[in-house]
């Protein structure tokens, strides 16, 4: 190089190059054009990609150079999700993809992209299908399923065909259909065969005394469970959106509330406890209403009854979610069985008095008493808000940590990214059990995301199109951690239990020396 230097730095006087022929002709003015041309091609290729490459003092580092490329090269892309309505006069759409086309390939990305590991609720789909774990999953068994069914669904090579039973074109079922079909496209080929029958009322249905190991149980999806019974748990249709109460999907929501939370800073907000809802929904709700303020007493409560067909006709301005964060906290009360809202009022910032509830859907196993939510008694209700918000108002840190924890959990925990994981997974664990390959049976229908948005009436078809996913997911699923241990599992319901009890100690103790001051 130094050589090189010289050369080019003294001016050709034709003396050098006698018997040789011009500068022009020489082997080192030949390197020099081809290591300005390489040098030229190796520049427009950074431009062109809007690569970020490492440098040296000497110049580009080929290491990071090759590093570079090899990741643009393994790093798969991402595919848009289309949905075509060519006639939009037509009642329904066809589902085009050819019976004989090729089932999808999935991405595989390399082993430089390790995926995070799920969040810890998801080791509870290793419990919800505990009672088949030694027996597998007959076809018989889930033919005795559909006594419990709202449909029956068949999977095979991504195609989806079901049967409807009960509850045909509301949106518990469109909406959950959707959310399946969302997460074949998102994840090509990696939704395994199956065959399932879903439950999409508000009741558990499969009891445990009623079954034992000689007598397995049939394998019934649904939206909740409870400690007498084994349904399996997924995700509910309203994630995609719920358009009879104008409730978005998850997605666009969550950044509502998100922004909502930032509107009225803690301190500022009114400092007590808030509920809106149906109060005719279950004994709990109406019990719940008792503890409204009246002129005898205040229990620290607001409560507000939720007239749905009043809200229809005035535009659900006064039912917006995300804009129900002006108090300080909020009160979860289950209704006939568990209630959508519960992600809704612990996505606020606010501390959640979370009324004691029977029933569980699947994110809620993550969350912890005393870290997530503030636990009220179900036969103690008004007395429960009472020390709470008397307790919060005396402990602002305290309590705003707890407000930000729930919240924290829903934004991050709850994400839709890990809601389709969560599906995946629980599909995943389910279709290693089936003991046989599904078949679709006759009088079946295929469904796909043209059948159902083409269609559909324009307000569902809206919410179907927000919530539908425009990308294949170019990252690995989460990683799904293992089942419980025995020691584990234990440790988490006795730690659970411990935190509800020391609430009931503390809030038992402030009663009785409310009592013996008025005795005074």
């Amino acid at each position: 190089m130094k050589k090189m230097n010289a050369q080019m730095s003294r001016p050709w006087n034709g003396e050098e190059s006698k018997g040789r022929s011009a500068p022009a002709s020489t082997p080192s003015a030949v390197k020099l054009v081809i290591a300005v041309f390489v040098a030229l091609v190796v520049l427009v290729f950074f431009i062109s990609n809007s690569a970020t490459f490492g440098w040296s003092e000497q110049g580009l580092d080929p290491q990071s150079l090759n590093t570079q490329i090899s990741k643009a090269q393994s790093k798969p892309q991402p595919k848009p999700i289309t949905l075509s309505c060519p006639n939009q006069t037509a009642a329904s759409a066809v589902c085009q993809r050819s019976p004989n086309a090729a089932a999808p390939t999935p991405l595989h990305l390399s082993a430089n992209q390790p995926s995070p590991t799920c969040p810890e609720y998801f080791r509870w789909i290793h419990e919800d299908l505990r009672p088949w774990k030694s027996t597998g999953i007959t076809k018989e068994m889930v033919q005795r399923a559909r006594k419990f069914a709202t449909f029956h669904m068949v999977v095979l090579d991504g195609r989806v065909y079901v049967q409807e039973y009960f509850g045909h074109s509301l949106s518990r079922n469109v909406f959950t259909f959707w959310g399946i079909l969302q997460l074949i496209s998102r994840y090509p080929g990696r939704v395994p065969d199956f065959e399932l029958i879903f439950n999409c009322m508000d009741m558990p249905s499969v009891k445990s005394a009623d079954y034992n190991s000689s007598a397995p149980p049939p394998p019934l999806f649904h939206y909740c469970k409870d400690d007498q019974t084994l349904d399996i748990l997924f995700p509910d249709w309203s994630f995609w959106g719920w358009p009879e109460t104008n409730i978005k999907p998850w997605v666009p929501l969550m950044k509502e509330m998100e922004e909502g939370n930032a509107e009225v800073e803690w301190a500022a907000r009114e400092p007590y406890a808030y509920w809106k809802g149906s109060p005719f929904m279950g004994g709990s709700r109406q019990d719940l209403v008792k503890c409204n303020v009246t002129k005898e007493r205040d229990w620290n409560a607001r409560i507000y009854a939720q007239d749905w067909n009043s809200e229809a006709k005035q535009g659900y301005h006064r039912s917006n979610l995300a804009r129900q964060c002006y108090h300080r906290y909020r009160i979860y009360v289950e209704g006939l069985a568990w209630s959508v809202s519960q992600k809704y009022i612990m996505a606020c910032n606010s501390p959640t008095l979370f009324v004691d509830s029977r029933f569980v859907e699947f994110f809620q196993r993550g969350l912890m008493p005393g870290r997530h939510y503030w636990p009220i008694p179900a036969d103690n209700k008004c007395r429960g808000i009472k020390f709470a918000v008397d307790w919060g108002n005396a402990h602002k840190d305290e309590a705003q940590a707890m407000g930000k924890a729930s919240s924290d959990f829903f934004q991050q925990e709850v994400k839709m990214d890990h809601v389709y994981d969560y599906m995946l997974h629980a599909l995943i664990e389910y279709a290693k059990l089936l003991n046989y390959k599904p078949t679709v049976p006759e009088g079946f229908t295929e469904i796909c995301m043209e059948s159902l948005a083409c269609s559909a009436s324009e307000k569902t078809k809206s919410f179907l199109l927000e919530s539908m996913e425009k990308w294949t997911h170019d990252a690995e699923p989460c990683t799904l951690p293992p089942p419980f241990t025995p020691e584990e599992l234990h440790q988490v319901l006795e730690k659970r239990a411990t935190a509800v009890k020391q609430v009931e100690t503390w809030e038992q103790k402030a009663w009785e020396q409310e009592q013996g001051n008025k005795g005074t």
